[in-house]
């Protein structure tokens, strides 16, 4: 089973941001050295317990610091930027790591203040309706193929070396599932965000996926299922391990945005009867969170999988125990062997 890791670069309990950066770097040679293929760093900002808010950068940080293992974004939030600066960024990664970067493009908002100070132009509050457009530039960049009445075709380039990123289109929403089907990429789905479309949509994706012969695309469906993932060695004590994560998203849901994760046995005794640990009835329904002993959970992985047939599981692991995280990884891949 192909597996990758998805990175938030969370602060861990004791430490500092910069601690957090460095954990991530850990984490990355310690996938490589278990096998993973990819792992990537998403973007997250107005965060202080989250540290990954730059994955451009991070990027580089890991991939020198790594052999092997792909290293991309987990998204870069296209709708922030421009496609052309996007194109030159990834177009930099190539040339000092070649074959080993990946581009995975999402959208989201970060919220509505946060939003604006990412904008240049702060008259008026930015469109999400352009989200198709955006991309088809970006892909356009990549290789140089706008068409022949583009206004600026033949007057700008996003010069590279001829190497290209691993294009992957990311999202939780029919919008991502069409537009990677109609364009001919490589599609991950974020089942932890959209637990109740991820049926309708991967079957949106699989069921209108168009081949094509550019550069960036497949001629067959690429599907990886994004899931959040929590094991130890017991079901008790890998619902602690999941417990902070479980209460920041419920104060999220109330609208408090905390700036750190509390205790696991506190985070617990907050949740009481509230903290979720389902299992697994119908590998097409998967729930929002995998959480208990790892042979348990190993065997849901291994049904998710194969009722989609995605080619890749990617793990989310939402914590600030770094000690714990690193070992529940490793507890995953030895019981995930096919």
């Amino acid at each position: 089973m192909n597996l990758s890791l998805v990175d938030i670069s969370i602060t861990p309990y004791g430490g500092d941001r910069r601690q957090a950066l460095k954990n991530t770097i850990e984490t990355a040679r310690l996938v490589e050295d278990l096998g993973f293929q990819r792992i990537w760093l998403a973007e997250h900002h107005n965060l202080a317990n989250a540290a990954g808010r730059s994955p451009e950068v991070l990027i580089a940080a890991v991939a020198e610091n790594t052999q092997r293992i792909n290293v991309g974004s987990g998204a870069v939030l296209l709708n922030h930027y421009s496609p052309f600066k996007v194109a030159e960024l990834f177009g930099t990664l190539c040339e000092l790591y070649p074959g080993r970067i990946d581009l995975g493009i999402g959208r989201a908002t970060t919220g509505r203040y946060t939003d604006v100070a990412l904008q240049r132009n702060r008259s008026s509050y930015q469109r999400f309706d352009d989200s198709r457009e955006q991309l088809v530039e970006l892909l356009a960049w990549l290789t140089d193929d706008f068409t022949e009445n583009h206004p600026l075709k033949g007057k700008v380039r996003s010069y590279n070396d001829g190497g290209l990123p691993n294009v992957y289109l990311l999202g939780s929403s029919s919008f991502s599932a069409e537009a990677a089907a109609e364009l001919g990429l490589a599609y991950v789905f974020a089942s932890f965000i959209n637990t109740s479309g991820t049926y309708p949509i991967i079957s949106t994706y699989t069921r209108t996926f168009q081949p094509s012969e550019k550069p960036y695309a497949h001629k067959r469906p690429k599907l990886t299922l994004s899931l959040s993932v929590y094991v130890h060695d017991t079901d008790e004590l890998a619902l602690q391990f999941s417990a902070p994560m479980q209460y920041m998203f419920k104060q999220m849901q109330s609208g408090i945005i905390t700036g750190t994760y509390i205790p696991e046995e506190e985070a617990l005794e907050k949740l009481g009867s509230s903290i979720l640990m389902e299992r697994l009835n119908n590998p097409l329904h998967p729930p929002r969170y995998l959480i208990g002993k790892t042979e348990t959970v190993a065997r849901e992985i291994k049904l998710i999988r194969q009722a989609y047939g995605a080619e890749e599981i990617m793990f989310q692991i939402i914590t600030a125990n770094h000690t714990q995280r690193l070992k529940s990884l490793e507890l995953l891949v030895n019981h995930l062997r096919d």
